[in-house]
């Protein structure tokens, strides 16, 4: 697979990533270990290098399988995991906690489940209000020293925020949620990140799974199902949103690829150090995921996705308004 490089912190990465969490369940029960860990290794094997995951993912058992996982290959891959959060003594989350002390406490147990000496690339998962965000940095930049972490990232946070840390600890990536069904990075942040030299991670990149056109208004979620809480996974925000589907369906038939492989296509058009980490738990999935590096739009292609996306309003909320007030920060 292609390689890009993280803005201008020289982290070379494979042009597509694995994003982990749905490995221990999100949208469903959690899938068999043991198939998730032959999936990581799979991935690998195809070229994927980049795989993402975080303290709050199950909590704590994301990290275990990504370590385990990964352990025969680590000397050629880039794991990235996530602080921020405070968990009570069975796993609760308790919500943000980016205090600098609890920053060098908690990365002590993400080394461990890892099985890392250095997490090559350690997001801030959410920003604390109640912690000035040069104090977080200053927390980063420390283990950064100590050798225990390898480069500093944050998740969901505003341009303004960015360039307070970036003047403290320079930041290698900020992964935020971008596809052609949520643009917000577009702006503010995008210009920021290009401005500072800093790569962008876009998680989502397939919409919780709606832009691969598996999902309908028919579709139905399971009660522990993130999307069965989120609005825009209504099934009147699906019946409206389908549109968006359907013209990923016609430029994919155009081009003899999957709606995936277009809405992730797009993505790595936009910019050469943005890098979509697609989750999956299944295989074939993995390798449709895949298959989207090969794929070239044309700029004719490009202006045809945007002039019929800008047509078309996303109907719903993105998440839950107590999660929404989490990120922007």
């Amino acid at each position: 697979m292609q390689t890009r490089t993280l803005g201008k912190s020289g982290l070379e990465v494979s042009a597509l990533g694995l994003g982990c969490m749905t490995m221990s369940g999100g949208y469903s029960v959690s899938p068999d270990r043991r198939e998730m860990v032959a999936l990581i290794r799979s991935a690998a094997e195809r070229g994927v290098t980049f795989f993402d995951t975080a303290q709050v993912y199950g909590p704590f058992t994301n990290e275990e399988l990504v370590g385990e996982a990964l352990a025969p290959v680590r000397d050629q891959v880039v794991i990235a995991t996530k602080f921020g959060f405070e968990f009570g003594p069975h796993g609760e989350n308790r919500g943000v906690n980016s205090r600098p002390e609890h920053i060098k406490q908690m990365v002590v147990g993400s080394l461990k489940r890892l099985r890392v000496e250095a997490i090559d690339l350690y997001y801030q998962h959410r920003v604390d209000p109640d912690v000035p965000i040069e104090e977080v940095a200053g927390a980063v930049k420390d283990l950064i020293q100590q050798g225990k972490v390898k480069h500093f990232g944050m998740s969901e946070a505003a341009a303004q925020t960015i360039r307070r840390a970036h003047a403290v600890q320079p930041v290698t990536a900020i992964q935020s949620e971008y596809s052609l069904w949520w643009r917000r990075p577009e702006e503010e942040v995008l210009a920021t990140c290009a401005e500072l030299g800093i790569g962008f991670v876009p998680y989502s990149p397939l919409g919780k799974g709606f832009l691969t056109g598996k999902i309908d208004e028919t579709t139905t979620f399971d009660s522990g199902d993130l999307r069965s809480r989120i609005p825009r996974f209504t099934p009147e925000a699906r019946k409206a949103n389908q549109t968006l589907v359907d013209l990923l369906g016609s430029i994919a038939q155009r081009k003899h690829a999957t709606p995936a492989q277009i809405a992730l296509g797009w993505l790595l058009a936009q910019k050469p150090w943005i890098v979509p980490i697609p989750g999956t738990t299944k295989l074939h999935r993995l390798e449709e995921n895949i298959g989207a590096a090969t794929v070239e739009l044309s700029n004719d292609d490009l202006r045809d996705i945007e002039n019929a996306a800008a047509q078309i309003t996303i109907q719903g909320e993105r998440y839950p308004e107590e999660l929404e007030r989490r990120t922007n920060l």
